[in-house]
């Protein structure tokens, strides 16, 4: 049931609106993360993430409004665009509106889709989790990992590669510099270490040999 399925969608979708038709709206999601620019935030990104849902769900305070917000955080990207998680959150508060879902739903999906890009957990009760769920790939294996960084290097081929690894190693130590990457305890215990294994590796990698 992790796989971002149709028959997982629609179940997810007619807990949250009154009507409308399911599928229209799973497609233009599987449109959407397939495009080609996409190396690291496509479907795939969507069901690692709801693995990690799925192990945590029972720390959200509202489950259905995270799991939407997974599915449409990554919605837009563009990749030199800025306002990726804004165009998100705004295409699902329309879409979940025109299904029958109530404002507050809209609302929260918004605030946690937002959550995703400022990494900030006071937006809302379940950003803490969205925001861990997100970074779970910090934890993951280092061959997992590696193959993220390469997958990020992919989707910015267009950036010369000292300003890449320059702007990357100030993303990954701002990071590194956190009392706590990760702000549940479910996650804090099982990524926090191994994300941090990963990081100064990368960091290593990336800076020049002085």
């Amino acid at each position: 049931m992790n796989a971002p399925s149709s028959e997982r969608w629609a179940q997810l979708w007619r807990e949250a609106t009154t009507h409308g038709e399911p599928i229209s709206e799973y497609r233009e999601l599987v449109w959407l993360y397939s495009q080609s620019q996409r190396h690291y935030h496509n479907l795939r990104h969507i069901s690692e993430c709801l693995i990690e849902f799925d192990s945590a769900r029972h720390v959200a305070h509202d489950p259905v409004a995270v799991e939407l917000a997974i599915w449409f955080h990554d919605a837009v990207y563009k990749i030199r665009a800025q306002d990726n998680e804004e165009r998100s959150a705004e295409l699902a508060k329309q879409r979940i509106f025109e299904s029958g879902g109530d404002a507050n739903l809209c609302e929260s999906v918004s605030a946690l889709i937002l959550a995703t890009k400022t990494h900030e957990p006071a937006l809302h009760p379940d950003a803490p989790l969205i925001v861990d769920v997100d970074l779970s790939i910090l934890g993951q294996s280092a061959e997992r990992f590696q193959e993220y960084e390469t997958q990020i290097r992919r989707e910015y081929k267009w950036v010369p590669k000292a300003l890449f690894a320059a702007k990357r190693v100030e993303i990954l130590e701002r990071f590194l510099a956190r009392q706590r990457i990760y702000t549940t305890d479910h996650f804090f215990t099982k990524y926090e270490q191994p994300a941090r294994t990963n990081l100064l590796a990368s960091v290593r990698k990336l800076k020049p040999a002085s």
